[in-house]
């Protein structure tokens, strides 16, 4: 969560640091290439590619072999509906309705989100779906400015089996990462979307 929170803001001296140390503590190459890739439909080719050459710059240097073995599933023609499937298996029939309400000079967005977002990354292997979701929201909570997608991956996550114990425990984990404005921004979206238990309860039920 803390590489992929780095990567989200864009810090690569600081990567390069903390890539060093999560190697050093048992996250396998295939793991710390799995959250790079995972990174970038959210900030974006141009961004990740510096992350992409140092990350194999750095592997290379601890005398891990390249190419690593590949941990894709999909292929040109099935990507799109695995994406999808994939998508649906997080998000549910809000999935559907996206489509359905999606303009039509739109939609070639939304099929493209299905294939390329999640049929081209989500159904990679060598990470499962749930750290897959962390990390994204990772990202996200790095970025800033998003929160409208922060609610969403918290959706994601807790459907996943994320629930909030897990995703307050990450928020707090990068609060010195990306800071206290972005950390108190995603707060505020987990507890809209899973608020604490005892949140509606009333003053007197809590005295």
């Amino acid at each position: 969560m803390t590489l992929a929170s780095i990567i989200g803001s864009q810090a690569l001296s600081e990567y390069k640091v903390v890539l060093a140390a999560a190697l050093n503590v048992g996250v396998t190459p295939i793991e710390i290439k799995e959250i790079v890739y995972q990174s970038v439909p959210y900030v974006g080719m141009a961004k990740a590619f510096d992350f992409v050459h140092a990350t194999d710059e750095f592997l290379v240097s601890r005398g891990i072999q390249l190419p690593l073995e590949s941990q894709s599933t999909t292929s040109p023609e099935t990507r799109h509906q695995k994406g999808l499937a994939a998508q649906k298996a997080i998000f549910g029939d809000m999935i559907d309705k996206l489509y359905e309400q999606s303009p039509k000079d739109q939609l070639h967005i939304q099929r493209h989100l299905s294939a390329n977002c999640f049929g081209d990354f989500y159904t990679r292997t060598g990470l499962d779906i749930k750290i897959r979701e962390l990390i994204t929201l990772s990202i996200l909570i790095a970025l800033g400015g998003v929160e409208s997608q922060i609610k969403g991956h918290v959706k994601g996550n807790i459907n996943v089996g994320n629930g909030r114990e897990t995703l307050l425990s990450v928020i707090t984990q990068l609060l010195p990462w990306a800071g206290y404005p972005r950390t108190l921004n995603a707060l505020n979206a987990l507890n809209e979307v899973a608020p604490t238990p005892d949140a509606n309860r009333s003053l007197e039920e809590k005295l």
